[in-house]
């Protein structure tokens, strides 16, 4: 039987227990003699893949993505079987929709989408829900931060916030107080503290509307009024599908200029993209204001500005036109006379919204009036 897709419950229903996939390609002569790599996306919740009969990779939980090195004298010219036996421990299992599925050479690539053969290996009853320990008050820092309270710190990177996006509105407290009992229990005075906006995740909406991961966000651009703090935003660099996105290397980049100047005193580098600052409203424009707007502001790729959403008095929100005029954004709608609220990239995930500054660092989400 074929699955179409990726999904094993679209023809299975959710099956607990254990699933075998297999493929056949057909390899051309100028593939062969050289290493390749097998992508196949994520895989809930473990795999392991067989490539002609030989294991290329095994991964035992379900956030990383497969990638999996091929050597150079496995694959032959002609028919190749991939084999993949999956392991599911509860809910829906399989291979997550929208991902890289392929093999590849340096100059060569097969495209694996579309269907794959099954068969059923082994049914089992879902696995009970673990007890996390580390989960639980204080399991977390009685485990991994009073051991280190002896040692002189540096600074901290945090990167967090995902389970919190259910109660947004405790997040900036329960923030503002970690930096805080962090700084107090190190008694080395406010060392910095670097943290990452969340990412854009999950589907993009066509229409303005609320989003718990844009409060969630706002919590954290708030938490830059605590004292020696930095924000690194990632709006432009998750996956809606995924919640670990796989480009840490831009994240560790923007870490990194805001530790150049935060922790270092380089006052010279550009270490944040634009932060929302005041507002104007000129008839039916609103007129905004921006903070680290580095040596202008820009539009990535030279397009419009897009995601910016304003509301008059009924405040009902609806896209709006945007332009940049000299270190200002000017922001309308020729349905609204009177604008009274505005917002940039208010959605979990605000695909395309592309307000920069000249040197690639991207503005952080926001909203004035609500």
């Amino acid at each position: 039987m074929d699955v179409p897709g990726y999904w094993a419950d679209h023809e299975l229903g959710p099956v607990n227990g254990v699933v075998w996939f297999r493929k056949e390609i057909h390899v051309p002569v100028s593939m062969t003699g050289k290493p390749a790599q097998l992508w196949l996306g994520r895989i809930v919740d473990a795999d392991t893949t067989y490539v002609n009969g030989e294991i290329v990779g095994s991964v035992s939980y379900k956030y990383p993505p497969r990638i999996y090195d091929i050597p150079s004298n496995l694959l032959k010219t002609g028919l190749n079987m991939i084999t993949i036996r999956v392991i599911n421990n509860a809910g829906r299992g399989g291979f997550f929709l929208d991902k890289p599925y392929k093999l590849s050479t340096k100059e060569q690539t097969i495209d694996l989408k579309g269907p794959w053969q099954y068969k059923l290996g082994a049914v089992m009853e879902p696995l009970q829900d673990k007890t996390f320990i580390q989960w639980k008050p204080l399991g977390l820092y009685n485990a991994m931060i009073a051991p280190l309270l002896n040692y002189k710190i540096k600074g901290v990177i945090w990167y967090q916030g995902e389970s919190n996006t259910a109660k947004p509105h405790e997040y900036r407290n329960l923030f503002s107080t970690l930096i805080a009992d962090w700084r107090g229990k190190w008694n080395q005075g406010d060392f910095p503290f670097i943290f990452v906006q969340l990412a854009n995740f999950m589907e993009d909406r066509d229409n303005p509307c609320e989003s718990e991961w844009a409060e969630l966000r706002e919590a954290q651009l708030q938490t830059l009024s605590v004292p020696n703090t930095a924000m690194a935003v990632t709006i432009d660099i998750g996956e809606w599908n995924d919640i670990h996105p796989l480009n840490k290397e831009d994240v560790g980049k923007r870490l990194a200029v805001a530790a150049e100047n935060l922790v270092y005193g380089d006052e010279e580098v550009v270490y944040s993209g634009p932060i929302y600052r005041s507002m104007k409203i000129d008839g039916n424009r609103m007129i905004l204001s921006f903070t680290n707007t580095g040596s202008g502001l820009s539009t990535k790729g030279g397009d419009e500005l897009r995601h910016f959403a304003i509301a008059g008095t009924d405040k009902e929100f609806v896209w709006a036109k945007a332009k940049i005029e000299g270190h200002k954004v000017i922001v309308w709608n020729d349905d609204i006379a009177t604008p009274v609220a505005v917002r940039y990239g208010w959605a979990d995930n605000p695909e395309g919204a592309n307000l920069y500054n000249k040197e690639g660092l991207p503005a952080s989400p926001f909203r004035r009036g609500k």
